[in-house]
Parts: structure tokens; sequence; C-alpha cells
């Protein structure tokens, strides 16, 4: 049996411009429209589809597993935008990143709330 992630639709306020600030972040090409979705494609064909929201949004936890040097690229443009981060997701450790499993990460969030969050090792595979 094989199954595979491919999709999820992340609520937003204005689903052009939090598409556009993930993209952004991460250093990724530019959301495309797909159907009613600004859609961000990752890699192993899943995409994250943003949807305009006709409710209060209740904001999530999205995790992205990224390279070493990826993480730079995208603590840098944290960084020259401004956005607050953190080294948790309690947000005790305003301003910082941690060095979890002997990787780095950080956590911060979209327009709508959303915590995102970028790490270089998976949890549990190595050193605390």
């Amino acid at each position: 049996m094989t199954v595979a992630f491919n999709h999820t639709i992340v609520y937003a306020t204005d689903k052009r411009r939090s598409a556009e600030f993930l993209a952004n972040v991460l250093g990724l090409p530019e959301p495309q429209p797909v159907w009613s979705f600004m859609t961000v494609p990752l890699d192993h064909g899943v995409a994250l589809d943003f949807a305009t929201a006709d409710r209060p949004i209740s904001p999530q936890h999205y995790a992205f597993l990224v390279s070493e040097e990826d993480f730079d690229g995208i603590f840098a443009r944290i960084q020259a935008e401004g956005i607050p981060y953190w080294a948790d997701p309690g947000r005790s450790r305003p301003q910082q990143i941690n060095h979890n499993d002997g990787g780095r990460g950080v956590y911060f969030a979209d327009p709508d709330g959303h915590f995102l969050e970028a790490i270089t090792r998976p949890y549990g595979s190595g050193a605390a």
C-alpha cells in the first residue's frame, strides 16, 4: 500500500497575501491560482492551497523541514522583514532560534496567526 500526503487547505483572511507571505519567507516560487485557491507547491508533490475564509480563522501549526542552507535564507528573510520569531512553540524565547536534535529551528506567525516553523532536523533525530 502507498499513502502520500498531497495537499491541505489553509484558510486565510486574504488567500493571496498569506500565500505570498509563505512563499516569500520560504524562498519559493510565486503562488499560482488553482481553481479558487492560491497554491504554494512544496517538495514531493505536496501543496498548501490557500482559501479565503468566510468565518474567523482558527490558527493552525505548519512545520517545514528544510536544509541548513535553506534555513539560512529563511532566517535572513525573517530578520530582514522584521517578522517576530521564537525558539519555542510557547513563545517564551523571543528573537532566538533553537538547536533541537543538533539542528536549528525557528517559529514565526503568518498574517492570520498560523504558527509556522522551519527546522533542519526532524524531531527525535539527534541529541536534544
